[in-house]
């Protein structure tokens, strides 16, 4: 595995997802009576009726972790995890346009310079487009399975791993009026208890007929402006015309087929895996300070991509052990014999829990 393929897969969930994250949701409410003010625990609880909610809408996308801003398409296509491309959309603004027919009919179009990536799910099948390279790859994923959004995130998604940060490590406000898009909307901040993560708070705008989450806004400690913001410009309920999740590839493209269908049936151990299934990584601490490690396996040969390790060496310092990039939100540890630990803590806590 290339340096390019696994250095976005550790750092852009934990920015984006994860350093909103952690383990254990909170017990659903009931709706709220008719003609009074929901609760938060009300809020929250509509999030999961929203999943079959069919609508259209322009996302904006803005990130402030203090990297470097990267240009995107740079690094190889995003939608195949080229490390600066994903960087690239975690260190500058960006505008999409999401259409969503139902929980396995989704098409996610994001708009460059001169470019388009476009991730379109039908079913099983799910397309990735990249205009620029005029490559396209076809997945047959496994049942059950979310399809991927070219290393961005959606207001829904971000929101579902905020929401699981509600445990008793978390500080939930009342529910106060906003609007986002021409919609009503409930908003409920969320605000670690705890002093060591990097999170200061994060904040949820709730469609009040709906229950789709509209905007997700994540604040590093100590800080007022956004680290993080994704939510909707424009929104449009209805389905979408069906035939934007069909996607046939230009006549030339260069097409890669992967077959994930079987993939959820091995087991760790059993034969026919591919190299590293089936190896989970280690969690430890709860939280919002939980750390993630990855074990050791093919990222300690990642070296041998020039253009990675370039990209690597830009973003990260030395430290005892290895290498670290520290952002407002999040901080990854590179260590010398391979390992990869994340979290939304400081990288002396991740060197700690190496140890």
């Amino acid at each position: 595995m290339k340096k390019s393929a696994w250095l976005p897969a550790a750092i852009a969930p934990v920015v984006v997802a994860g350093a909103i994250a952690a383990p254990v949701i909170a017990n659903a409410a009931a709706d709220p009576v008719a003609g009074t003010d929901p609760s938060a625990a009300d809020v929250l609880a509509r999030i999961a009726a929203s999943r079959d909610a069919q609508y259209s809408g322009t996302l904006s996308q803005t990130s402030d972790l203090g990297l470097p801003e990267l240009p995107s398409g740079s690094g190889g296509s995003s939608l195949e995890g080229g490390a600066s491309d994903v960087l690239g959309l975690l260190t500058a603004s960006h505008t999409a346009r999401l259409y969503v027919g139902g929980e396995d009919e989704q098409r996610f179009q994001l708009t460059q310079q001169l470019a388009e990536q476009d991730v379109v799910r039908n079913g099983s099948d799910v397309w990735t487009w990249d205009s620029e390279e005029r490559k396209a790859v076809h997945l047959t994923l496994p049942a059950g399975s979310d399809a991927p959004t070219a290393g961005a995130t959606t207001p829904a998604q971000a929101a579902e791993r905020a929401v699981a940060a509600i445990t008793p490590s978390t500080r939930v406000s009342e529910p106060t009026t906003v609007r986002v898009a021409g919609h009503d909307a409930w908003q409920v901040i969320l605000t670690p208890r705890s002093d060591d993560t990097l999170v200061g708070s994060v904040r949820l705008a709730v469609d009040q007929q709906t229950g789709l989450p509209l905007r997700v806004t994540v604040t590093a400690a100590g800080q007022d402006d956004p680290a993080f913001q994704v939510g909707f410009t424009s929104l449009d309920y209805g389905a979408p015309d069906a035939r934007l999740f069909d996607f046939t590839p230009p006549a030339g493209a260069d097409v890669t087929t992967k077959d994930l269908s079987d993939a959820g049936q091995h087991r760790p151990g059993q034969h026919g895996q591919s190299q590293g299934a089936g190896v989970r990584p280690t969690v430890t601490g709860s939280g919002w300070d939980s750390i993630v490690e990855l074990p050791t396996g093919d990222s300690a040969r990642t070296t041998r991509d020039p253009d990675a390790s370039a990209l690597l060496d830009q973003l990260t310092k030395p430290v005892d052990g290895g290498r670290a990039l520290q952002t407002s939100l999040v901080s990854v540890y590179l260590t010398d014999d391979g390992r990869v630990l994340a979290g939304a803590v400081p990288v002396s806590a991740l060197v700690a829990a190496a140890k």
